[in-house]
């Protein structure tokens, strides 16, 4: 395994080709890109030289949040999403974060617990699919 991070666009065409694989067409979310995706900070997780997975960080209103965090179908059960966390957690913490904010799907929520974040707030539609937001102290 092979873990690269860094910021705004020099990683973005393998985060791309993963997350259109997980959330586009395994998923079917169709608003997957934004504007966030130049100022992220975006990790890419290689097994064997082939992007495996991937995740962002960013800073908005003061407050960091990971996203667009996904494992390649044939990759999935090689703890590669932990991987991602905590590239991702390693980042935001060196840049001064003391906590961390995501919106994880209702489906993932066992996972982003294990990792130490809790769930607040009600469940919640983004496009269709059900979510709900978790927050971790990183100090």
């Amino acid at each position: 395994m092979e873990v690269k991070i860094a910021y705004g666009n020099e990683l973005l065409p393998d985060a791309r080709g993963i997350r259109e694989d997980v959330f586009v067409r395994e998923q079917g979310f169709h608003n997957e890109f934004d504007e966030i995706d130049a100022v992220a900070w975006h990790t890419v997780i290689y097994d064997n030289g082939r992007p495996a997975a991937t995740g962002r960080a960013f800073l908005e209103n003061d407050a960091w949040h990971i996203g667009r965090v996904a494992v390649r179908k044939e990759f999935r059960g090689k703890q590669y999403g932990v991987a991602v966390m905590q590239a991702l957690e390693g980042k935001i913490a060196e840049l001064g974060a003391e906590s961390v904010g995501l919106s994880a799907q209702v489906q993932a929520r066992g996972f982003y617990e294990k990792l130490g974040y809790e769930a607040h707030g009600g469940e919640y539609l983004d496009e269709h699919c059900p979510h709900v937001s978790m927050t971790k102290c990183l100090k």
